[in-house]
């Protein structure tokens, strides 16, 4: 299994970094392509990849996993051995490994980003890679945090207080718990619902400026 993606090339030439964006349950690659033009990062690459999975109910969705229905974005001991979120996993992994000879990147130039389904994945397998830094946006932890050492890639952590889909209780518990194994974390909340707004967007370019990438 490999990820469809969709691929913005950096304004200056040869691209000296690389923003990958997973999206959330039920969107697809083109959703998050669009935040590219928000960006103000001319030495980027753009990667947008498809999750692996079909949605269940939109034909143009996709998703990383799927949720049971007492679900509620709070880790979970039981998704660990998850077969969807296991592929998913061992998919994402494989493909941002292969990104280098693909786009003459190196790992440690690439920040690795998600939007609430998105985000999780972010953190689930961004932290086990030697990545320039991680975004994590309306996000949360599917499975209690197991790291062998602490990761040296920085986290942003955005949320908003008046989400409504993933609540803001369970972003402070993934806070704490990224804050507890030792992460460089940036962690900011907003008045807004389950949204990427243009505060966020700057917000994000602020971060990745500030990177030691070049």
């Amino acid at each position: 299994m490999t990820l469809n993606a969709i691929a913005i090339p950096a304004k200056t030439q040869p691209a000296q970094g690389l923003l990958v964006l997973l999206h959330g349950w039920g969107a697809n690659a083109q959703d998050v392509a669009a935040l590219a033009s928000y960006l103000k990062l001319p030495e980027y690459q753009f990667v947008f990849p498809d999750a692996p999975f079909p949605h269940p109910y939109n034909p143009t969705g996709k998703k990383w996993y799927g949720f049971p229905d007492d679900y509620d974005f709070c880790s979970r001991d039981d998704f660990q051995a998850k077969p969807d979120l296991l592929q998913s996993r061992q998919t994402l992994t494989d493909w941002l490994l292969s990104l280098e000879s693909a786009t003459g990147v190196p790992l440690n130039r690439t920040v690795l980003a998600g939007f609430s389904q998105g985000g999780a994945m972010t953190l689930d397998v961004g932290l086990r890679l030697p990545l320039a830094a991680l975004m994590v946006l309306s996000g949360y932890l599917h499975t209690p945090l197991q790291l062998e050492t602490p990761p040296v890639a920085p986290v942003l952590m955005v949320h908003g207080t008046l989400d409504n889909v993933v609540s803001i209780t369970a972003a402070r518990q993934a806070r704490d718990s990224l804050i507890a194994a030792g992460v460089q974390l940036d962690y900011q909340e907003f008045v807004m619902g389950h949204e990427i707004q243009l505060e966020i967007l700057q917000i994000m370019q602020s971060f990745i400026g500030k990177l030691p990438l070049l």
